[in-house]
């Protein structure tokens, strides 16, 4: 079976644990990104604990309680990251329903993107945290310009056969955007609609892969499994180093 790579977003909504380990960085799955987590750490810790922080971090009033949050990354409680993130599109993909064969798909497929973290495993463990790609931590670039070439050096490898499932929002792609060399697998998830209505449907089409054990190594293989899962359409690339596209409507 050819090994899929599905990419996921974070989620806003993380849970926390009252009791438990710190995280060990160098104890997460793709070493060699450790340099980059403990610079943007530092940064974000630093951040944290000016008085524009909030402005900084794209935080409204109301989530003051999270630079705090910020503030003790190091001494928190780390948890898994299947047990972390708590959006919508978590909880389309459901992981605690999944029978223990697509569990071990989706441990040793997703990856989840991070702008603290670069890139996550399901089982790796780590503290929550407030940062989003998009805000500004003070003498560092801007985070998808971070993380460009160290994610390009860490996932680049992982993805060897199988098609590559995108499913992260336009902002995280920014960090490790379409690999010229894998353009030919990689296939970019679409969902027309509000927002929560898109992010469910991705998290659907995540579940729907590790569910049947889809052994894709074309863009193509992968629209002929889903097809009986979604109303959904597949569009070749255009233009060299473009995604192919996978355009998802409902379930069927």
């Amino acid at each position: 079976m050819s090994d899929v790579l599905i990419l996921l977003p974070p989620s806003e909504g993380k849970s926390a644990s009252k009791r438990g380990r710190p995280m060990d960085l160098t104890k997460l799955s793709f070493p060699s990104l450790t340099p980059t987590r403990e610079k943007i750490l530092s940064a974000l810790i630093d951040t944290s604990a000016r008085p524009d922080a909030l402005s900084l971090l794209k935080l409204g009033p109301s989530l003051a309680d999270e630079l705090a949050r910020n503030l003790r990354l190091e001494e928190n409680p780390a948890l898994p990251v299947a047990e972390l993130y708590s959006g919508v599109l978590y909880d389309a993909l459901d992981l605690d329903s999944l029978d223990s064969a697509a569990r071990r798909r989706a441990t040793r497929w997703v990856v989840v993107a991070s702008a603290l973290y670069g890139a996550l495993r399901l089982t790796d463990r780590v503290a929550p945290y407030r940062l989003s790609i998009g805000g500004s931590l003070p003498g560092l670039p801007k985070l998808a310009r971070v993380w460009r070439e160290p994610l390009q050096n860490a996932l680049a490898p992982v993805a060897t056969r199988g098609v590559v499932v995108d499913c992260r929002s336009a902002v995280y792609q920014a960090a490790w955007p379409v690999d010229a060399e894998l353009a030919d697998r990689w296939v970019q998830v679409r969902v027309p609609g509000a927002s929560h209505h898109a992010k469910y449907a991705r998290g659907l089409v995540a579940r729907a892969i590790c569910e049947c054990g889809i052994d894709a190594e074309a863009p193509a293989d992968l629209a002929t499994h889903l097809s009986g899962h979604f109303d959904l359409w597949l569009t070749a690339p255009t233009r060299s180093r473009a995604p192919w596209l996978l355009d998802v409507h409902r379930p069927s």
